[in-house]
């Protein structure tokens, strides 16, 4: 029996593992059956970006953390299970089966959607019959068949002309490609080749565009600045995919609480500052801080003095703070 094409490799299991979680614990606390989550960690099963995002809040891990990458040890072992299933699949005949079935699709002009509606399949099962995961039953063989204007003598009969011509080996060789696949964030090459896209790379770039990093935690009457992506929180609708965005959290009780208690502050580094606004005042440069550097912050509402000069007010009218960077708070989110 063909075993499932592993199409997430991901780091999930290592991961929970090491903060010393049960995989029931996990299951219940991101709302999702035992056999799910196993298949997730198997690599065999998707997850949509809520899932993923959802998973990484409760491992308390970066959403880069669950995707592998070639420097990760267990890169080397994903490559190789990955190899192992695409052999043992290609070794019980249903890759030529479906690499056969593939190429007649194309001959015929067929779309894969189309393909499934007229053999009466849904979309997945269709597709993962082409790419040889998924073995055939009794009483989907005619349909199948049929689907392509062929008896079933005829398909069988196609494919093995195929495959003794020589037709399919350039299909197969592509389908042994993915085993090279590792699912490196940002690289275009990134993830399994399924139908629908690079499935790992596409995924990462989608639950990315929804996420913004936290820069500034409270820290007495200050706000610690990290610019970094350690933590990360789901941006407001209106904010998705924007670059130049984060947030802070801001230390309500040393500003005189205007400012509810657990909120973010989101700002824009990109946003023009302008007298009346409220920003976020940081002592040093910006662009000169690298992700380990920690510079102190102040949230303020900015000023012009009697000479024109932009500084920061803090909660008191005498409280001048004159910082390197000021960057515009473009909305404020309770928690």
């Amino acid at each position: 029996m063909a075993q499932e094409e592993i199409i997430f490799p991901n780091n999930i299991r290592n991961i929970r593992l090491k903060r010393g979680m049960k995989m029931t614990e996990l299951s219940r606390r991101a709302n999702l059956s035992l056999s799910a989550v196993s298949k997730i960690e198997k690599g065999v099963r998707r997850l949509n970006q809520k899932q993923l995002l959802n998973i990484c809040n409760i491992l308390g891990c970066k959403l880069s953390d669950i995707f592998i990458k070639e420097s990760d040890e267990v890169a080397t072992q994903w490559q190789s299970e990955i190899k192992r299933r695409l052999n043992d699949n290609e070794d019980s005949g249903l890759k030529i089966f479906g690499s056969g079935l593939r190429k007649i699709r194309q001959q015929r002009g067929k779309t894969i959607a189309q393909a499934a509606k007229d053999a009466g399949m849904t979309l997945s099962v269709y597709h993962k019959i082409e790419v040889g995961q998924r073995e055939i039953y009794e009483n989907e063989i005619e349909p199948l068949a049929k689907s392509f204007t062929l008896s079933v003598s005829g398909m069988f009969d196609k494919i093995a002309n195929l495959y003794k011509s020589g037709e399919l080996n350039n299909q197969i060789s592509k389908v042994k490609e993915r085993v090279k696949s590792v699912l490196i964030p940002g690289n275009p090459v990134s993830g399994i080749d399924m139908h629908d896209g690079l499935y790992g790379a596409k995924l990462y770039d989608s639950a990315r565009k929804k996420l913004v990093p936290v820069f500034g935690t409270p820290a007495g009457k200050t706000i610690k600045f990290k610019k970094s992506d350690e933590t990360m929180i789901v941006a407001p609708v209106e904010l998705e995919g924007r670059k130049g965005i984060y947030a802070v959290v801001p230390n309500t009780k040393h500003i005189g609480g205007f400012l509810p208690e657990k909120s973010y502050l989101f700002a824009d580094i990109n946003a023009k500052v302008a007298v009346g606004d409220m920003a976020i005042c940081i002592d040093t440069e910006f662009d000169k801080l690298k992700s380990d550097d920690v510079a102190t912050a102040q949230i303020v509402a900015v000023r012009q003095d009697a000479k024109g000069k932009i500084y920061g007010q803090g909660a008191t009218a005498s409280e001048k703070i004159i910082g390197k960077t000021m960057h515009k708070v473009i909305m404020i989110v309770m928690e």
